[in-house]
């Protein structure tokens, strides 16, 4: 469709654009979609993305079945969250958050989680711009080469606008699914913010013969402890944006896949490159460098996952029914999660944490052997929380817990060892360990 755009053959049938972009193609959001286009247009100078595209996409699509939240439930989740928090200080030593827990409407979850968005999905917005770029440059006639240049920006804008437009399409769709700010193990609230959107927590109680008021403190409870976490553990949060955004710039897109859906798309069915744009089949297989970002990220979210989950489970064991909406929860998890699709959409990576059984059950035997105060302590720094083999057998973690509570000096590792080595041999002038000689100088 550029290549004729750009030849002169004729204009872009909106509608077409609209299906081959995976958007709506209704009247007005064709026209929206135009709209933002020319604004892409005008704009083109420097080939960036205007991300207020998104954040307008997102919300609308929020807004679109809003329903108000009544004064009843309003005072209903505010005493779930009271109620949470007196429990959750009999399972934790995490102390409680400084920010008074809130509720939230689809639309402010939108506006107040889009800057995560949009960070995460930058990487993958300008891999694909460049893609675009560079098929129409090697495609191109050599008498069109010099219009392909010049237009370079255009395009970069266009690509961004449509990039940015699915987005907000992704995210609107997630704030209709959403209960709470840490739904989806990632803290996407500024501050370590606490959460719940009331009109997605009925929802979630829809048909489960579980009364109200113990589905809104159990989801209170899990939200208070994960926004606790965060709280506690500083680091965290960076660390895992941190490594979402190390995996999403390794991607890049197969311009060899993308070539050959130009060659054969059919205006009249774009069913093709749509399912191509969500499926993640444009991107190739992880590069060596992602698949150890990604063991890592998967780690750690499991490790979030499972200590929320046993922390709720301890909290809310007085519930009647806690086991039944746990069960909910996990099932809930099990079949993709509210993340999932947009996740693999966005940035081809899927955060359902695959270790979370695993996970749980290492902070289960953790606790039952050490105690709350001793397990929440393993996430004061980053080089002490568990790794992915204590995950597969925490016995000599345990061990170390249990000497540190009895007041043992650990037993040093071998880097330990090698360290102190060298420090003896500078301190003897030597510079090297027992038994070997002095290097030559």
């Amino acid at each position: 469709m550029l290549r004729d755009f750009l030849s002169g053959k004729g204009g872009v049938d909106p509608s077409q654009l609209a299906g081959a972009a995976g958007l709506p193609a209704d009247p007005a959001s064709i026209q929206a979609m135009l709209a933002q286009l020319q604004n892409a247009m005008r704009g083109a100078s420097d080939g960036g993305i205007n991300w207020q595209v998104a954040t307008d996409q997102a919300v609308k699509i929020a807004t679109a079945s809003a329903v108000p939240t009544s004064p009843e439930q309003r005072a209903q989740l505010d005493q779930a969250f009271h109620i949470a928090a007196l429990w959750l200080d009999d399972v934790t030593q995490i102390t409680e958050l400084t920010n008074v827990p809130g509720l939230m409407t689809r639309g402010e979850w939108v506006r107040a989680t889009m800057p995560v968005w949009t960070q995460l999905a930058e990487p993958v917005a300008t891999s694909i711009s460049d893609a675009l770029t560079r098929v129409l440059s090697e495609q191109a006639p050599e008498e069109m080469q010099g219009m392909v240049q010049g237009a370079s920006s255009l395009l970069r804008s266009i690509g961004g606008a449509l990039f940015a437009m699915q987005l907000g399409q992704v995210v609107g769709q997630l704030s209709t699914e959403v209960v709470s700010g840490g739904d989806i193990g990632i803290p996407l609230l500024d501050d370590n913010q606490a959460a719940l959107l009331p009109q997605s927590v009925s929802a979630f109680g829809e048909g489960l013969d579980i009364p109200d008021d113990q589905v809104q403190i159990y989801l209170a409870v899990r939200e208070l402890a994960h926004a606790r976490l965060f709280r506690h553990a500083r680091w965290l949060r960076l660390h895992l944006i941190t490594s979402i955004t190390e995996f999403a710039r390794g991607i890049r897109i197969d311009t060899d896949r993308l070539e050959g859906l130009a060659d054969s798309f059919d205006p009249a069915n774009p069913e093709e490159l749509r399912q191509a744009m969500v499926d993640g089949s444009l991107i190739p297989p992880k590069t060596d460098a992602q698949l150890v970002t990604l063991a890592r990220l998967e780690t750690i979210l499991a490790l979030v996952e499972g200590w929320v989950d046993v922390v709720t489970g301890a909290a809310t064991a007085r519930l009647p029914k806690s086991d039944a909406v746990a069960e909910t929860v996990k099932r809930r998890r099990a079949t993709g999660g509210p993340a999932e699709s947009a996740f693999s959409t966005l940035v081809g990576l899927e955060l359902r944490p695959r270790r979370l059984r695993e996970a749980a059950a290492m902070w289960q035997k953790i606790t039952d052997a050490v105690g709350n105060e001793q397990r929440d302590s393993l996430w004061s720094h980053p080089d002490l929380i568990p790794t992915a083999e204590d995950i597969d057998d925490p016995t000599a973690l345990i061990q170390r817990l249990e000497a540190s509570a009895r007041g043992e000096a650990p037993e040093p590792d071998e880097f330990d060892t090698a360290l102190q080595d060298l420090l003896r041999g500078e301190e003897d002038g030597t510079g090297t360990t027992d038994g070997e000689s002095p290097p030559n100088v």
